[in-house]
């Protein structure tokens, strides 16, 4: 399921664009102000943004060209009243993938949203590593890596789970002894045959460092 931040702060278009979201199938965050959005990004990943661009402290505007500047790729769709081509403009130059002008309809902002969504992460990149989730393979400076099953499965989790951390218990399930000296084992196996750096999260669990 892919997971929306809405951040919108009229709480009856909000509550119309949550639910026929959710309707279709999508998760959907709803924050009323940029500070909480950008907030909410620290901690949680999104499949995609929609922004609306007039929200009280940090505008979408503001708050989309910072996430790009600190690195997130997200893709965004902003939604605003304002028509004018310098509005627009700015839009995109923040780093916007899609505009769409209030009002719209439904229909047509599904679309888009769909057409953000359906080629979101067909492959996941950490250094020199890429991991392409439909032909499930991972490439190291785009030579193609072997691992066992198990390894595979862990080093899949921990792709997919970067920048979080993957818990003990999430990775205990990929294991056919499920125990910590297992775990260990094959985390250091894994470093060993490809020299990836996987960080210990003491009493949590691992992560891409």
């Amino acid at each position: 399921m892919n997971k929306i931040l809405l951040l919108e702060d009229d709480p009856l278009l909000a509550k119309t664009l949550k639910k026929v979201l959710e309707k279709n199938s999508y998760e959907v965050i709803w924050v009323k102000d940029g500070e909480d959005a950008a907030s909410i990004t620290y901690d949680e990943k999104f499949d995609l943004y929609l922004f609306d661009i007039n929200v009280p402290l940090f505008n979408g505007d503001d708050l989309l060209l910072s996430l790009r500047q600190a690195g997130d790729t997200t893709p965004c769709l902003l939604i605003s009243a304002l028509v004018d081509i310098e509005s627009i403009t700015k839009g995109f130059s923040s780093g916007a993938d899609d505009y769409i002008k209030k009002p719209f309809e439904i229909d047509e902002l599904l679309v888009r949203i769909k057409a953000k969504t359906s080629s979101f992460k067909k492959s996941i990149i950490y250094n020199d590593f890429e991991y392409f989730i439909d032909d499930d393979k991972f490439l190291y400076k785009k030579d193609e890596i072997y691992l066992s099953f198990t390894q595979k499965e862990i080093l899949k989790h921990l792709f997919i789970s970067y920048p979080n951390t993957s818990s003990k218990e999430e990775l205990y399930e990929l294991l056919e002894v499920q125990n910590d000296l297992a775990l260990r084992v094959n985390i250091s196996k894994i470093k060993q045959k490809i020299n990836i750096d996987i960080k210990n999260i003491r009493g949590v669990g691992y992560k891409l460092a």
